[in-house]
């Protein structure tokens, strides 16, 4: 396969192992050696992570594209040699750019991916297709973005634990010579560490009130910092929203010389909820353009919201034709197919049933609680619940009271903004009479809940990407146990 021609440019310490002296500024800087993956590791946490503390406007200072530029020229430039779709939104981008990734994939690109949080390793982050990044390149790479970090400390700063991984991503990209990245944006857009590239595409799902210290306290105010993602006669898309907010996307877009394309508006798009013996209950959308007609897909994630942003996936491919990307549909129809639903209504385990999923605001805890009742069939549902002290959980609960039969209040231990599970039973009660206890470990709780299920019920882990890759792990290794003791 030929590769399209790359695009223009988008703009303008810690000790790990051994360690050796570069004079910068006037003082002796120390490079670390890094040798092994656990060595990496160690020194990408060394770093200010902002998944991990919670940010408000004492630290808003690290925010900013020139340290990331900076870390990018003392690497070559690497994202110039990488072509792009750039993903950003409050709720639903992680699904979008899996979903676009896969059809990618399944077209015969070789698609790089980069997302966050993880749920079980961090390569899962960084990926080739369905690939995570080799713990070799891994740490090969890491070793590379440290010395270029110490390079650029003395004038800019130390690099953030999340600048640090998308310099790696950008570099791993390039260093394989992927087709085509599709990349998701950490936090807002506009000061966002990704958004040093200049995409072929960038696409915003549903704009919710997130991150507020940061973001702004308005739907509008959030909306901007996530149109900083537009680029100038750059394709710009979009899922339906809220007046203000398509007011905001479209005065961004004009504003930087793009055309902000909605489905539903500008982008001839439908979906429709039904059940067949195959595929069992999920929506199927179309969407046609001049270029593309793609007519009743199936929608490869479960729940109704879903199809917004498979519809911005199709979107997003049908743009990329004018890039010089082929779609067809049949390969695109494969690809959905193979799309994964990591941390996404995921059925984790099979006997007991337990599913997984990241909701952590009170709109994605409403659509999951919706999605359970359309596409599962159970007597009751036991909730473990666990999440950041910093999140909107008094909405959280209350969607939560709308579907749990009964709820075991839990924390996350990779999580250190974790709310007491005390608090969060006392809250719920304010809200709701149903049967609650709180089980402050979470394989406890799933223990718990297994001897209070019956063969027909489900048990559901949410509340945090923290809490539901913990499960994740705990349910791979007792899969493991299992298999092995059957052998």
């Amino acid at each position: 396969m030929v590769r399209p021609s790359p695009s223009a440019d988008a703009g303008a310490s810690s000790s790990v192992g051994g360690e050796k002296s570069i004079e910068a500024a006037g003082k002796a800087t120390r490079a670390p050696a890094i040798a092994s993956y656990q060595l990496a590791l160690r020194y990408l946490d060394s770093h200010m992570n902002l998944e991990r503390v919670r940010v408000d406007r004492a630290n808003r200072s690290v925010f900013t594209l020139e340290r990331m530029l900076a870390l990018l020229a003392a690497l070559d430039n690497p994202h110039r040699d990488v072509r792009c779709v750039h993903v950003a939104g409050s709720k639903g981008k992680g699904s979008t750019v899996e979903m676009t990734a896969a059809c990618l994939g399944e077209c015969g690109y070789a698609v790089g991916v980069y997302t966050s949080p993880h749920l079980v390793h961090i390569r899962e982050r960084i990926r080739l297709n369905a690939d995570p990044i080799s713990h070799a390149r891994f740490t090969q790479g890491m070793a590379r973005v440290a010395q270029a970090a110490v390079a650029i400390e003395p004038e800019c700063g130390k690099p953030t634990y999340f600048e640090l991984l998308t310099a790696l991503a950008l570099l791993h990209f390039a260093d394989q010579a992927v087709d085509i990245a599709v990349i998701e944006t950490g936090l807002g857009g506009r000061l966002d560490s990704t958004n040093v590239i200049q995409p072929e595409v960038t696409a915003i799902t549903a704009i919710q009130l997130e991150h507020t210290e940061m973001l702004g306290t308005t739907l509008e105010e959030i909306a901007a910092e996530k149109a900083g993602i537009f680029k100038p006669g750059v394709a710009a898309l979009t899922v339906p929203q809220t007046p203000e907010v398509e007011a905001v996307l479209r005065d961004k877009a004009e504003a930087v010389g793009t055309r902000l394309e909605m489905l539903g508006r500008e982008i001839e798009f439908s979906y429709r909820f039904e059940a067949s013996p195959e595929l069992g209950p999920h929506a199927r959308v179309s969407l046609t353009t001049e270029r593309s007609e793609y007519e009743h897909l199936p929608v490869p994630l479960k729940g109704e919201h879903q199809a917004h942003n498979c519809g911005l996936a199709l979107a997003i491919l049908d743009r990329l034709r004018d890039r010089g990307y082929e779609t067809p549909e049949r390969a695109v129809l494969l690809g959905l197919a193979t799309t994964p639903a990591n941390g996404r209504m995921e059925i984790a385990f099979d006997d007991p049933r337990i599913i997984i999923d990241g909701a952590h605001n009170p709109e994605s805890i409403k659509a999951l609680v919706k999605a359970i009742g359309a596409h599962m069939k159970y007597d009751s549902m036991v909730v473990i619940f666990g999440c950041a002290e910093d999140k909107d959980v008094d909405g959280m609960l209350r969607m939560l009271a709308l579907g749990a039969d009964k709820v075991l209040f839990t924390r996350s231990s990779e999580n250190p903004r974790a709310i007491d599970p005390k608090e969060l039973q006392r809250r719920f009660a304010e809200i709701s009479p149903k049967m609650t206890q709180v089980v402050p470990k979470l394989k406890e709780a799933i223990n718990t809940a297994h001897k209070a299920i019956g063969r027909d019920d489900l048990i559901c882990v949410t509340g945090s990407f923290y809490l539901a890759g913990e499960a994740k792990k705990m349910l791979q290794d007792a899969k493991a146990k299992a298999d092995k003791a059957r052998r």
